[in-house]
């Protein structure tokens, strides 16, 4: 895997010390091992999307299971939905993954947004000491002056007919006055005790594997796995009223019950009726007779 690296020969790599640069060789070593989930860790100072990249390597057979793509920076990362995802150079972790869930039913990969939720909140706590919730079906939620604020989320992406590339973005030390909207946090704001991106990675990565290895191990099961329990425990949607806004201009609104065994959300609609939810976005409301919503 030769990842595409549009700086200028990292000419800026330093020009905010607060802020740097990752240490790519200290990062294969602690990582890539033998017998171990990840087979390659590369670094670049810029480039378009993770996702994009490992995406088109696989599909040409220039990157293997375990490939690990980071960015300091990028200019086109993408979130559900076509969203963009954009941060300053070196202010967050920006990384996609290259897996091949051998011996799970493609029927079960949809667990994989879920899984990565869990491994990232479980790694984030351990590393940074700070408490995440998960938003479904992808969104990692800090606490930021008592309010939910978004700081990182997880787009997963088909890659040929075996593979799937799962990107993670997580704002790290972006400042109040970097916030590109009103509902965005980090791990600074949210009081971290560390902003070391070496570390925290490299944490992260390790929850991902043993959680993706305990998973593959079972085919995939949910249940059998530990993880559906886990993502429920962790989950912040649950318990609260929300809005679905589905494909097609459509929406639900309900109570969201459970997460059933598909990795869907099952909202417990006002006629009775309990409606399972694939797909869409999810709109947190606030309890009823209070104004607005989250």
């Amino acid at each position: 895997m030769t990842p595409r690296d549009d700086s200028d020969a990292n000419s800026n790599r330093w020009s905010d010390l607060d802020r740097p640069p990752l240490n790519a060789v200290a990062l294969r070593r602690a990582l890539v091992r033998d017998g171990g989930l990840w087979s390659d860790v590369q670094v670049v100072a810029h480039t378009g999307s993770t996702n994009s990249d490992l995406v088109a390597f696989a599909t040409d057979g220039k990157a293997e299971e375990g490939a690990v793509l980071v960015a300091e920076e990028q200019d086109a990362g993408r979130g559900r939905l076509d969203r963009q995802w954009t941060a300053p150079a070196r202010s967050g972790l920006f990384f996609s993954v290259l897996l091949k869930p051998v011996g799970v039913p493609v029927e079960r990969w949809g667990w994989l947004p879920l899984l990565t939720g869990v491994a990232m909140a479980t790694g984030l706590s351990r590393s940074a000491g700070v408490d995440i919730a998960l938003k479904w079906p992808n969104d990692l939620l800090v606490t930021v002056e008592g309010e939910e604020r978004k700081a990182g989320g997880i787009l997963a992406e088909r890659a040929g007919t075996d593979a799937v590339v799962v990107g993670v973005g997580i704002n790290v030390t972006l400042r109040a006055d970097e916030l590109p909207v009103p509902g965005a946090g980090s791990l600074v704001l949210a009081g971290a005790e560390t902003t070391d991106r070496d570390t925290i990675l490299r944490t992260v990565l390790r929850s991902f594997e043993q959680w993706f290895e305990k998973w593959r191990s079972v085919a995939g099961d949910p249940a059998a796995s530990g993880l559906q329990d886990t993502y429920a425990a962790g989950c912040s949607t649950l318990g609260r009223v929300v809005r679905a806004e589905l494909p097609g201009g459509k929406s639900i609104t309900g109570e969201a019950v459970a997460v059933d065994g598909d990795g869907r959300l099952v909202l417990a609609t006002e006629e009775g009726v309990q409606q399972p939810v694939g797909a869409g976005d999810i709109v947190h409301l606030r309890p009823a007779g209070s104004p607005g919503g989250e």
